[in-house]
Formats: C-alpha cells, sequence, structure tokens
C-alpha cells in the first residue's frame, strides 16, 4: 500500500511539475478594462510562468522569479527584427517612466550573438535589462514562434496576458493599462 501511494504522489508531484498551475484571473476589473482598451490580450485564466535563469547583457543574470511581486514585461525579441526594432524606443520611453515603481521591463532576445545585441542596446541608448538567450531553449519553452511577442506578468508571478506583434509602448492608453495594472 506504502507503494501504491509513494507511486501516485510522484505521479501527482510529476504533472504539477510538467503542466503550470492555472488559476481563475485575479486582476481588478479596472486593469483587465483598461489592458483590453490598451488591445493587450488578457487570459481568462492566469498562468504560472516557467522560471529562467538569463545572462544580461551588460554582465551578470536574472531570474524570472526574483521579479515577484513585481509587474513584469517579458518581451522577446531580436535585433534584425524591423517591428522589435520600431517599439523599442516606446520600451526606453516607458521603462523611464515606470522606472521608480513596481514595473520590470525584461527583454530576451532570442538566439543571437552577444556582441550584436550589446552593441544595437548601446546605440540606441536603452537602459531596461536585456537578456540573452543565445541557445533559444527559454524562448522555445515559452513557445515563442513571432518576435515580438510579450507576456504580461502580475504581482503574483503569473501570466494575465500576451501581445503577438509590436505595440507602442508609450501611448496614454498602455501607460493607463499599467498603471491600472499596478493598482489591482
Amino acid at each position: 500500500m506504502k507503494n501504491i501511494l509513494s507511486v501516485i504522489f510522484t505521479i501527482c508531484a510529476g504533472f504539477l511539475i510538467f503542466f503550470p498551475q492555472k488559476v481563475e484571473a485575479q486582476i481588478s476589473p479596472e486593469a483587465e478594462r483598461a489592458l483590453r482598451d490598451a488591445k493587450i490580450s488578457v487570459f481568462k485564466q492566469r498562468t504560472e510562468p516557467r522560471d529562467f535563469t538569463l545572462p544580461l547583457s551588460d554582465g551578470g543574470k536574472a531570474t524570472l522569479s526574483s521579479y515577484k511581486g513585481k509587474v513584469v514585461i517579458l518581451n522577446f525579441w531580436a535585433t534584425w527584427c524591423p517591428p522589435c526594432r520600431a517599439e523599442m524606443p516606446s520600451m526606453e520611453t516607458m521603462y523611464q517612466h515606470f522606472n521608480k515603481q513596481d514595473l520590470v521591463m525584461l527583454a530576451v532576445d532570442v538566439g543571437e550573438d552577444a556582441l550584436i545585441v550589446k552593441r544595437f542596446i548601446h546605440n540606441g541608448g536603452y537602459t531596461f535589462p536585456v537578456l540573452l538567450d543565445s541557445d533559444k531553449k527559454v524562448s522555445s519553452v515559452y513557445g515563442i514562434n513571432a518576435i515580438p511577442t510579450t507576456y504580461i506578468i502580475d504581482r503574483e508571478g503569473m501570466i494575465v496576458g500576451r501581445i503577438i506583434g509590436s505595440i507602442m509602448w508609450d501611448k496614454p492608453k498602455v501607460i493607463a493599462a499599467f498603471d491600472a495594472l499596478l493598482k489591482s
């Protein structure tokens, strides 16, 4: 009997590891409405993101779970991608707008050489954290098929929305959406 219970427990624990937990969305109705007004896809169920650690373009490492308690914009991009390049200046503007608040912007470069990424970031004057997914393992785990793709993670560390394609992050409706999400 002990062996059977042990096997059942192991199977259940394995299920939780390989299939992320989903829970009902818990953001405020105001935040949900503001995100939708900004044309940001809001999930009916929040999903726990896969944790990862990646090198930063300027040295050191960043771990996603270390940002729990903050709203995280997790943007997958590449220097060769025209829509990615187009949204970068507005990402910097938004980053500067929320820099002193509990909002973190993480730009994950997909599959490029670190030197190319560093040069692009330096030449653009971008100051938000840029992570290097040189081997594409993290982007693969997140199912990134098109870039840019952005996930929105709430303060509890759950994915609440996604954007496929570029947006202008400094538009008033987008700023208002993240103001509302920070307050929810």
